[in-house]
């Protein structure tokens, strides 16, 4: 089993991280503020434009650290991979799985069962600990539509006629979620999902959340020896790792959107964690992104019992066993991709 050590989060603009030894140190305007032993990491992930020493890159791709840059605003820019470890027998394998309907079809069948399920049980969550605070007659409608569609996505024989359930379940299931927030909905009013750019507080919380899930599911496939960027439910697209958008379906209603509602109603994020464009955009600012990585890496350490193992694991381990999961399925190992289901 992977242990789970720590994601190294770089929110400041004008860090430049290099190598010392067998150290990550953070400069900035060429003077040292802290450093970090390689050891203790799995992932760096940058917010800052200032950028890495080829020497740190290569020592993190040399080390299997996960390395990704982003915009300071959480747009995704680039990752660092060293030489593939991946076993080419188990790439072969997902590679005539991608160009084949049949198995791809059916390997992308149940990633969304799995994100359908876990959207209906987040519903159906919050009816049962809020029934006096929300509307129960909304949430338990949109429950029974998912649950209905659950038995034709596993019936499903072909990836648009599943994209197109998935994208009917996706309408359900965002037109119930302002149901889950309790907390100011003045503030955090949702009417639909947006993004690029995020148009309100929310839906800057979940593209930022999915952010950090996409990269987690793409390191999560790298270190058991996929290849990100094949997908079977997402197309091939250039620099797009569309496997890891695959994986991250089924959880980002269960980890992401959970965790996102969870900031909302415990009153952990307000105003002014966020920063409101001209143009309309809303982002988190430079406090919101620290409130939020830190409680991020704080959920990743809370245990649940993976439904398929029975074994208690931490949640941020969650696709690195997935992953595992799907490496087994590729390999003949398992019957059939067992999805994440979250109750």
């Amino acid at each position: 089993m992977r242990h789970l050590l720590n994601t190294l989060f770089i929110t400041s603009e004008d860090i430049y991280l290099t190598l010392d030894g067998e150290n990550v140190v953070a400069n900035r305007e060429r003077q040292e503020v802290a450093r970090y032993p390689l050891h203790t990491l799995d992932g760096i992930l940058s917010f800052s434009y200032s950028g890495a020493s080829p020497a740190f890159m290569g020592a993190c791709a040399s080390r299997g650290i996960a390395l990704a840059f982003c915009t300071p605003r959480g747009r995704f820019l680039a990752r660092v991979n060293g030489e593939s470890s991946g076993n080419v027998l188990l790439r072969r394998a997902q590679y005539r799985a991608a160009d084949a309907p049949a198995p791809c079809c059916l390997l992308a069948r149940a990633m969304v069962f799995g994100k359908v399920y876990n959207a209906r049980w987040s519903l159906e969550r919050t009816l049962r600990d809020h029934a006096l605070r929300v509307d129960g007659a909304a949430l338990a409608d949109a429950s029974a539509h998912l649950k209905g569609l659950l038995p034709q996505i596993a019936e499903a024989d072909s990836l648009d006629g599943l994209r197109g359930l998935e994208g009917a379940a996706a309408t359900v299931y965002f037109g119930a979620f302002s149901q889950q927030i309790l907390g100011d909905r003045t503030l955090f009013s949702f009417q639909t999902r947006n993004r690029r750019p995020p148009l309100d507080p929310v839906n800057a919380m979940l593209s930022f959340a999915y952010s950090l899930l996409a990269h987690d599911c793409a390191s999560a496939l790298e270190s058991v020896g996929l290849d990100a960027y094949v997908g079977f439910l997402h197309r091939d697209r250039p620099g797009r790792t569309s496997l890891a958008l695959d994986l991250m379906e089924e959880l980002r209603p269960c980890l992401a959107d959970r965790f996102v509602l969870t900031l909302i109603n415990n009153r952990v994020v307000g105003r002014a964690d966020f920063d409101f464009r001209g143009s309309g955009a809303v982002l988190l600012g430079d406090a919101g992104r620290r409130a939020f990585l830190k409680r991020w890496q704080e959920r990743k350490q809370e245990t649940i019992t993976h439904p398929y193992l029975k074994e208690k694991i931490p949640w941020g381990l969650v696709p690195y066993v997935q992953a595992l999961l799907l490496a087994r399925t590729l390999r003949g190992d398992l019957d059939g991709y067992p999805p994440f289901l979250w109750k």
